[in-house]
């Protein structure tokens, strides 16, 4: 059974259009006592130190100040039953003369992965980032090993603009290389 996403950012922004998924689940803005299921989710992956750059010890202030603080838009995706299985934080990628290009990271649990929720979270956040005026989207650090982010981000239309030689040093693999993705918004409707 397909479900849809629907959000609200403003009460002036119109509403993100439905995008069907797999499983009941509904993305909405995050709210502060989302945080704990935020956090659960975010914890082991930042342990890894496998998909995201930043130190595996970080301390949970520090991993919300990254995750939501110093993000323009937060948002969380939550199952029929009420946990958090996923969110993305929206934010300019760079400062002044290039805020016009969106950066933005993802986390769906672990158990959750493989049904579609990465798939949702990327197509909201291209939407959103759309209605918001920004002109492309920007990963600067996407991992090489990470196949089924790649994966999810080239069917949501991202390109390799890039590849940064020896740019991640994994947790299990050593100096690895990492990818710049990039999504142009302007002028299209989705990927």
């Amino acid at each position: 059974m397909a479900c849809a996403l629907r959000v609200r950012l403003s009460s002036t922004m119109p509403a993100i259009p439905l995008v069907p998924l797999p499983v009941p689940l509904l993305i909405r803005p995050f709210a502060a006592d989302d945080w704990p299921g935020v956090w659960r989710l975010l914890e082991p992956v930042f342990r890894a130190g496998e998909t995201f750059p930043h130190d595996p010890a970080i301390s949970e202030p520090e991993a919300r100040r990254l995750w939501v603080d110093q993000s323009q838009v937060q948002m969380v995706a939550i199952a029929a039953d009420g946990p958090v299985v996923g969110s993305y934080y929206l934010k300019p990628n760079a400062l002044a003369l290039g805020a016009h290009v969106a950066n933005a990271g993802y986390v769906v649990a672990e158990q959750q992965r493989r049904r579609g929720i990465g798939t949702g979270l990327c197509q909201h956040s291209l939407e959103t980032a759309r209605q918001l005026g920004f002109r492309a989207m920007q990963f600067n650090l996407v991992v090489s090993t990470n196949t089924a982010g790649i994966h999810c981000w080239q069917s949501n239309g991202f390109a390799i603009a890039g590849t940064l030689p020896g740019a991640f040093r994994h947790s299990q693999l050593g100096y690895v290389d990492a990818y710049v993705m990039v999504q142009s918004l302007v002028g299209s409707a989705g990927p």
